[in-house]
């Protein structure tokens, strides 16, 4: 059977790969320890799951809008709203609805990049960033980030990579693999150099806002002079553990560009599962002590797991300053890929290497695991290099 030629240029998700290599040892038998996957290990608080059983109950069951139930639509656009220096007034008609995040980025690309359009993204980035450009036919223009600039794009970076051909950034803050955080001033030094590419769209991919520690990230929606041209992602996978839910969202006040992502979804997909939808609603108008008290236990996890990769000979990092993962420099032992591999088998270890991320000198842990699994984890991985 023949097999498309875009399907057959992208690669599978390296972390799912992992995660699914983990998973036969264990049911083989052996004690293996995943750090492979960005999915909180906690369950949905008790509220979220009273209402999707509520929302059965009601009979929502049926065919909904394609962009999502108004009243989510609304719930959205009033937390954005309360984002701490957000500067664009967002309605409920300036939301759509998708089945996770992912989806939502992947409408948006889809929607935005035709053949040889260029994408700009710095690297390390999200595995997925790349093959979904890659599936829309466009070209990735890979900007390699600096270890000593905590692998944040600089503006003379974003210069040198802009040209006619660009047509969108995707910038994630919180990171994904690296836990950076774009302050404000690195977010107007990059605003600044945007304002001379008034036609380059910039996609935000905020899932992670609600994750952060020693600062609060900065919103590119604290910026009104991008407002026309600013896509905005976000979801409640990460922030109210209901990575299974797959409600994510994105929002523009680009409307022609919102109806034509619109119209897209309703081809694919019709709708969002409505019971899910409802769920999401009450994670967001719901009490967000439940977001809160799983922030501080990731930021637990994250002194913990600092404190013993210091130990580990042949490693340095940068702090995560968000998100759940460590991303260790161990260029002084071998590339990530040996790495990685060498801990799967010596130490029972699931790690995802940095060249899944563009950044083969690295490895991934995600610290979305318990503390005695952490401790024990690094125990295993402090032995392999002693």
């Amino acid at each position: 059977m023949q097999i498309a030629h875009r399907i057959q240029q992208i690669a599978a998700s390296q972390s799912l790969t992992m995660a699914a290599r983990a998973g036969e040892m264990k049911a083989a038998g052996i004690d293996v320890i995943s750090m492979s996957l960005g999915e909180p290990d906690m369950d949905t608080p008790v509220h979220i799951r009273e209402a999707a059983k509520k929302a059965i109950s009601d009979g929502w069951s049926h065919y909904g809008a394609v962009p999502g139930i108004a009243s989510l639509r609304a719930a959205i656009a009033t937390q954005q709203n309360s984002i701490a220096g957000n500067q664009i007034a967002w309605e409920a008609n300036d939301v759509m609805v998708s089945v996770g995040a992912k989806m939502s980025i992947y409408n948006a690309i889809q929607t935005a990049i035709n053949p040889d359009d260029e994408v700009i993204i710095p690297m390390p980035s999200w595995v997925s960033y790349s093959e979904m450009v890659k599936l829309a036919q466009g070209k990735v223009v890979a900007v390699h980030t600096k270890y000593e600039d905590n692998y944040c794009i600089t503006p003379e970076q974003l210069r040198t990579a802009l040209s006619e051909k660009t047509r969108m950034l995707i910038l994630c803050s919180p990171n994904n693999p690296t836990g950076a955080i774009y302050n404000r001033e690195k977010l107007e030094a990059i605003v600044t150099v945007l304002r001379d590419y008034p036609n380059v769209i910039v996609l935000s991919d905020e899932i992670y806002a609600s994750l952060s520690y020693d600062i609060s990230p900065v919103t590119l929606a604290a910026f009104e002079p991008l407002s026309d041209r600013l896509i905005i992602v976000n979801g409640v996978s990460k922030a109210y553990a209901m990575t299974g839910y797959r409600i994510g969202w994105l929002l523009t006040k680009n409307w022609p560009f919102l109806n034509a992502c619109i119209r897209l979804q309703g081809q694919q997909l019709t709708c969002p599962a409505m019971v899910a939808q409802k769920a999401a609603e009450a994670a967001l108008t719901g009490s967000q002590t439940c977001m809160e008290e799983m922030r501080e236990v990731f930021a637990q996890r994250r002194e913990l797991i600092c404190r013993l990769a210091a130990d580990i000979p042949g490693w340095k990092f940068n702090k995560p300053l968000g998100a759940f993962y460590l991303f260790p420099d161990v260029s002084a032992i071998g590339s990530g890929d040996v790495v990685a591999e060498m801990l799967m088998e010596k130490a029972h270890v699931a790690v995802v290497p940095g060249s899944a991320f563009g950044c083969p000198e690295c490895i991934r842990l995600s610290y979305a695991i318990s503390t005695e699994e952490i401790e024990e984890a690094m125990r295993r991985i402090k032995n392999v290099f002693m």
